[in-house]
């Protein structure tokens, strides 16, 4: 004998005309367009930190294997570190700002970014380096025309997975500070069992990844149009 699938009132599992609905009074509102403006902002900026820093320290690791082998140890532990766990303590030494939402952004891009960036400058061919050597090339004039090239395409790579990630790292430091941002939207809606701006919310952090990865696949077409 079939059984009929259980039923579901409205503000636990709504339908798609009511997230329709909901999605439209938000963004008629602005309420929507400016938390989400807020969570690309942090996004945007701590992807920015770190690719900065993972590139600068991938390279200078790739580069000294003293360095790789003192530094690697402790790379390897701070992954172990869940970020949503040290993100509170960010919060009280930085404050309820944008600072502390980039900077655990920028923790949760900085490892595939760093380990992409190492993998990349050391996947240059010694017989390459020897040749840079004979023409009494530069340290500047190597990277810049060989490992740089060399790197770009295995560094991109990572960019695309820090791209992604950055937009979780925004709605962790939102659901700590709990101020404002999607993130903050989402535990706002569950508070008021408004299950539809949930979905409403979530659909946009798709979007915003979805977004930021096209970006930096853009910029890989552009920048890699040689390797083609």
């Amino acid at each position: 004998m079939a059984t009929t699938p259980p039923r579901y009132p409205a503000y636990l599992l709504p339908g798609p005309g009511l997230v329709w609905t909901r999605f439209l009074t938000v963004l008629s509102d602005g309420t929507l367009a400016r938390h989400a403006l807020v969570s690309l902002t942090e996004s945007v900026s701590g992807l920015a930190l770190g690719l900065a820093a993972a590139s600068i320290l991938g390279y200078l690791v790739a580069k000294s294997r003293a360095l790789e082998r003192a530094l690697t140890p402790y790379i390897v532990a701070s992954q172990a570190i869940p970020v949503v766990a040290i993100a509170p303590l960010l919060v009280i030494w930085l404050g309820f700002g944008l600072r502390s939402k980039i900077l655990i952004c920028a923790l949760i891009v900085f490892f595939p970014i760093l380990v992409n960036t190492v993998i990349g400058v050391k996947s240059v061919e010694p017989n390459l380096r020897d040749l840079m050597r004979s023409l009494r090339a530069t340290r500047w004039q190597t990277f810049v025309m060989l490992e740089l090239p060399a790197a770009l395409p295995i560094l991109l790579g990572g960019l695309k997975i820090g791209a992604t990630l950055s937009v979780i790292g925004a709605v962790v430091g939102e659901f700590v500070s709990r101020d404002r941002g999607l993130g903050f939207l989402i535990d706002f809606a569950r508070g008021q069992y408004d299950t539809a701006l949930v979905f409403v919310a979530v659909a946009t952090l798709i979007v915003m990844a979805l977004s930021l990865y096209a970006a930096v696949a853009l910029l890989e077409r552009f920048v890699l149009r040689w390797n083609t």
